[in-house]
C-alpha cells in the first residue's frame, strides 16, 4: 500500500495548505452539528423525573469532559510524536489542540458547578473527578504558557511536549477515579459489563 499521501501531512506548507482548504468547511459542519445537538439537548429532550429541567445542562457537560480529555490525549501523542521523531507539524498539531482542550476543561468545570449548585447543595465539592478535571485544566494552561516562556521554538516544543506527556497520566485518573474513590460523581453509566447502568446523586440519594 503506497503511504506516499499520508506522510505528506508531514510536509508544514502541504499539511497548511491542506488545513487551509479544509477548515471552513469542517467549521461550517460543526456549527450546524452544535446548533442542532443545543436545541435537541435545551429544548426538545424532555424535563427529568426527579431534577426537572436542570439535568439539561448535562448535554453540554458531558460532552464537554470527554472532549477535554480526548484532545489532552491528542495533544500528548502530538507532543511525543514530535520530541521523538522531531516533525515540526506534530508540535503544531499539540500546539492547537492546548488552547482548544483548555476551553473544553473550562466549559466542563463550570457547567458541572451550575449542575452541583442545585443537585449537591454547593458549587463546587472536593470530589475525586472534579479535582483531577481541574488538574487537566492547569496541565493545558502549563503547557500553554510553558511554550509561550520560551523564545527558542526547538527548546519551547521539547520543553511543553515533555509536559504534555508526563500530563496525560493524569487522563486515566480522571476517566477511573469514580471507581477508585468515593465519589459523589456519577459513575459510569454505558458500556457496562451488567448492562445499562444508571446512577446519579441528588442531594446525598442515589437512584
Amino acid at each position: 500500500m503506497n503511504w506516499v499521501w499520508f506522510h505528506r501531512f508531514g510536509s508544514p506548507p502541504y499539511f497548511y495548505r491542506f488545513a487551509g482548504r479544509w477548515a471552513p468547511w469542517f467549521l461550517g459542519i460543526s456549527l450546524v452539528l452544535l446548533a442542532v445537538g443545543l436545541y435537541g439537548g435545551l429544548v426538545l429532550a424532555p424535563a427529568d423525573y426527579f431534577q426537572s429541567d436542570v439535568y439539561r445542562i448535562i448535554f453540554v457537560h458531558v460532552p464537554s469532559a470527554y472532549l477535554s480529555l480526548m484532545t489532552y490525549t491528542w495533544m500528548a501523542i502530538a507532543a511525543a510524536v514530535g520530541l521523538i521523531w522531531r516533525i515540526k507539524i506534530a508540535h503544531a498539531v499539540a500546539a492547537a489542540c492546548a488552547p482548544a482542550g483548555a476551553s473544553f476543561t473550562a466549559v466542563s468545570l463550570v457547567t458541572g458547578m451550575i449542575w452541583g449548585q442545585p443537585t449537591w447543595g454547593t458549587y463546587w465539592a472536593w470530589d475525586p473527578r472534579i479535582v483531577s478535571q481541574l488538574f487537566v485544566l492547569f496541565f493545558f494552561l502549563g503547557y500553554i504558557a510553558l511554550r509561550g516562556a520560551i523564545d527558542d521554538r526547538d527548546r519551547a516544543d521539547r520543553a511543553s511536549a515533555v509536559l504534555a506527556i508526563v500530563g496525560v497520566i493524569n487522563v486515566p485518573i480522571v476517566h477511573y477515579s469514580v471507581d477508585w474513590w468515593n465519589s459523589l460523581h456519577q459513575g459510569p453509566t454505558l458500556m457496562k459489563s451488567g448492562g445499562l447502568r444508571y446512577r446519579c446523586r441528588w442531594r446525598g440519594h442515589c437512584w
